[in-house]
């Protein structure tokens, strides 16, 4: 059924969550799963005597946490004995969704995981969300895995 799924991860709880559904599914179909991480680098207004020297310290710290969370992904594939690709794409200025539907296309995903947040109203009016992007734009299936929310999120009364 599913014998290439293509996982978005970027080290969010929700991300963890679409990272375990997809293993699960390869486990099931003996599919291969590529996890992919998506830097962006905002545009910013830099001092050039003073600015590049962040920008860079802050591209570092971007490329460790990408390096890190794609290594998670690496033990998980080699712990559940599923067969496993990571790649870091930088988005360089196309949107997170854009690059993930382009990716899925490329790598003949036959499924699309991922992670929402599972904002509403003004919090997801205000942020957008990739998860919606992606669900609109590909052709391929995708599946959305909502994070779990915290006690603290709970409204009190339910």
């Amino acid at each position: 059924m599913y014998k290439r799924i293509l996982v978005a991860i970027d080290g969010s709880q929700a991300a963890q969550l679409a990272l375990q559904e997809a293993l699960t599914i390869a486990e099931a179909a003996q599919s291969t799963v590529t996890a992919v991480f998506v830097a962006e680098h905002a545009a910013q207004m830099v001092d050039v005597g003073i600015g590049l020297i962040d920008q860079q310290s802050r591209s570092t710290v971007s490329a460790e946490a990408a390096m890190a969370t794609l290594e998670d992904a690496r033990a998980l594939f080699e712990q559940r004995g599923v067969r496993g690709l990571t790649r870091v794409l930088d988005a360089y200025g196309e949107d997170i969704a854009g690059v993930l539907c382009r990716i899925a296309g490329e790598c003949e995903a036959d499924l699309v995981v991922m992670g929402t947040h599972g904002r509403h109203g003004i919090g997801r009016l205000l942020l957008g969300s990739v998860a919606e992007a992606v669900l609109r734009r590909t052709e391929v299936p995708v599946l959305l895995v909502r994070r779990e929310r915290d006690l603290d999120e709970i409204p009190s009364g339910l």
